[in-house]
């Protein structure tokens, strides 16, 4: 997005698509502030991390940093401390941590819980949470899936009583990203048995540590264990920790999902990953010469660049509001096929462009790789770790299965 990109059409003019100069101007202005306020140690770790996920310690300390200068939650309502941005704003402002190798948002309060909250939420709720996303102060878990009811969400089973002003919470929920690390969750719930599925679904906030709260890490085949079961046993919920009213939880939760519809692409990520094989093949050898050059890896990179090219133009569209024939969360189903596509067919790049270096297995504990060698240059530590954990991408957040179903009925009726 830095240089312009020329179309030229059979019979027709050329046309240039480039950013507006205040755009550019915007995007100069956002990378030296990134390049002021990150420290160099944390952007290090952050760049040579083995981990998919970034150090919890390393997260929240960002989150402060960026919540000392008005950023932590700039995609919020002014008035909730966000910054006021455009849509535009807000990529370029995502697009450029990304780059510098800035630890993440903790997604699960910033972009998951917090709109569902200063939307639908208790003042009461909003001024005691909101403020702990916004500095930076908890980590959050989100307890939607359960076994047997992870695509299926409106099958869930994990129920809430009102018993006097507690709701009292038992059941099982798993693929909890982050549970073990989290100090707050927010759960899908059945709070009413009687009603049709989805109605009978509310949105309940939980201490981690409440008595009966029990987490379970699951190891995972990249070494990490990020994802996690949580069992509920008899635990009790203060009545005015539920969001909104009692049975629309259904309705929150796809307002969730509808909410932040373009991250499901992956972006960001996926642009500053190519960049990264491209750095492989441009520093590793075979037959003699650079795997950048070899013709087949070109090829390769080729299509990869123009279906990540495609996709970028396809979430700016979305972010313009550009009119389709059909709604936005088809557009949505959409961007997640393709953007998970996408992460396993550029990690791969990586894989392979390592050849049998990528066979090297590199501890997911969090402390710094290897000082780099010869042998092993920084970019190699984690790029198998990633790799393996990517093959997943097309099955969290909505498998793509599911998601094809959703763009066959709302796309083209069927």
């Amino acid at each position: 997005m830095d240089i312009p990109i020329t179309i030229q059409i059979a019979g027709a003019d050329p046309m240039e698509l480039r950013l507006d100069p205040d755009l550019q101007t915007f995007r100069t202005e956002v990378r030296a502030f990134i390049d002021s306020v990150l420290p160099a140690d944390m952007k290090e770790r952050q760049r040579r991390k083995v981990a998919n996920n970034a150090a919890v310690p390393d997260l929240l300390e960002w989150m402060r940093i960026l919540n000392a200068h008005g950023r932590s939650v700039p995609h919020w309502p002014v008035e909730f401390g966000g910054c006021g941005w455009t849509p535009m704003q807000l990529f370029i402002f995502n697009e450029e941590l990304y780059k510098a190798d800035a630890p993440e948002f903790d997604w699960g309060g910033t972009h998951m819980l917090g709109p569902v909250l200063y939307t639908y939420g208790s003042d009461y709720l909003k001024d005691r949470f909101l403020p702990m996303i916004r500095e930076g102060a908890t980590m959050w878990a989100q307890g939607f899936s359960e076994p047997g009811s992870g695509s299926d969400l409106a099958s869930l089973r994990t129920s809430a009583e009102l018993v006097g002003d507690k709701y009292i919470v038992n059941g099982q929920k798993i693929w909890t990203s982050g549970a073990a690390h989290a100090d707050w969750g927010f759960f899908l719930v059945r709070t009413d048995k009687n009603v049709k599925p989805q109605r009978g679904i509310s949105f309940l906030i939980i201490k981690m540590d409440t008595p009966g709260v029990t987490v379970r890490q699951i190891p995972q085949i990249n070494g990490e264990a990020h994802l996690c079961e949580v069992f509920l046993d008899n635990v009790e919920v203060p009545a005015d920790q539920l969001i909104g009213e009692p049975g629309m939880g259904w309705t929150y939760a796809k307002f969730l999902l509808e909410h932040e519809r373009t991250t499901s692409s992956f972006i960001y990520w996926s642009k500053r990953e190519l960049a990264r094989a491209k750095d492989i093949a441009r520093g590793e050898m075979t037959g003699g010469r650079r795997i950048a050059d070899d013709p087949a890896f070109r090829a390769r990179f080729a299509r990869a660049e123009a279906d990540l090219l495609a996709l970028e133009w396809s979430v700016l569209r979305v972010l313009a509001h550009e009119e389709f024939d059909a709604p936005e969360a088809a557009a949505a189903s959409v961007l997640k096929i393709r953007g998970s596509e996408l992460q396993q067919e550029i990690t791969m790049l990586q894989v392979d462009a390592l050849g049998a270096k990528a066979l090297r297995f590199f501890d997911v504990a969090p402390v710094p790789p290897p000082e780099p060698t010869d042998m092993w240059a920084d970019y190699a530590p984690g790029r198998t770790t990633v790799a393996l954990i990517n093959r997943a991408a097309t099955i969290y957040g909505g498998s793509k299965q599911i998601q094809k179903n959703i763009l066959a009925k709302l796309a083209f009726g069927l």
